[in-house]
């Protein structure tokens, strides 16, 4: 059995040892809390004593120690409450990817309060840096994002905003640039008599501009937007 491409994930219950083979990316996905099927973590369907060995756990062990033989049910235990042996550089491959989704989110949720635009991603890496940020794969992406920006506070202008955009298509457009606002938070939508379309669009401030450019795109400059005072 190869384990090149997997990693093990281990749990030990009352002197019982299970192990199970897992996609590593999917794996850290799957215990930071992403939505993603467990069957497509596993690389078999197996509960193993020891995978180096091939060594299945038995059905009897199985259902003392999780209540259950379900396979998919047992493998999510063991990836939830278990230790998932990552090899060094897959190690740092999942850090880096953090690493990346934490500074796109707080470009897409945060802006410099002077400017009320986005901080550039290589000015929010650099601040990061600065104040020594640890990055941990484990961890809920939202509540690190979180920890992330107030570690930065000291160090850079920033600020999270919502904003509320109003926009008017013209009727030539607007058929076609209905299913793409709806990729953001539409909280009120009018289709108008001359067959124009009026919304209101909630977004992140960092997002206001990649909003702006994308209407420019479907509309060819003829979208009147604007943002309302709350």
């Amino acid at each position: 059995m190869s384990l090149d491409n997997s990693v093990i994930a281990r749990y030990s219950k009352a002197g019982d040892h299970f192990e199970i083979l897992a996609d590593p990316k999917k794996a850290e996905a799957f215990k930071s809390g992403d939505d993603i099927d467990i069957s497509e973590v596993l690389e078999i369907d197996e509960i193993f004593k020891d995978a180096h060995k091939g060594d299945k756990a038995s059905p009897e062990t199985i259902k003392k120690s999780f209540g259950t033989d379900d396979i998919r049910e047992v493998a999510a235990k063991i990836l939830k409450d278990g230790e998932i042996q990552l090899t060094t550089e897959q190690r740092k491959a999942m850090v880096d990817q953090r690493r990346q989704k934490v500074i796109q989110a707080i470009c897409r949720d945060a802006v410099d309060p002077q400017t009320m635009h986005p901080h550039p991603p290589e000015r929010i890496s650099n601040a990061l840096e600065q104040a020594r940020f640890s990055f941990d794969a484990h961890k809920n992406l939202e509540t690190q994002v979180e920890d992330a920006i107030k570690a930065i506070r000291p160090i850079l202008p920033i600020k999270i905003e919502k904003l509320n955009i109003a926009v008017r298509i013209d009727a030539d457009y607007a058929p076609k640039a209905y299913n793409h606002l709806h990729n953001y938070n539409v909280k009120k939508e009018e289709w108008q008599k001359d067959g124009s379309l009026v919304a209101v669009i909630e977004l992140p401030a960092g997002l206001q501009d990649k909003l702006y450019s994308e209407l420019n795109s479907f509309t060819h400059g003829n979208a009147e937007t604007r943002v309302l005072k709350e």
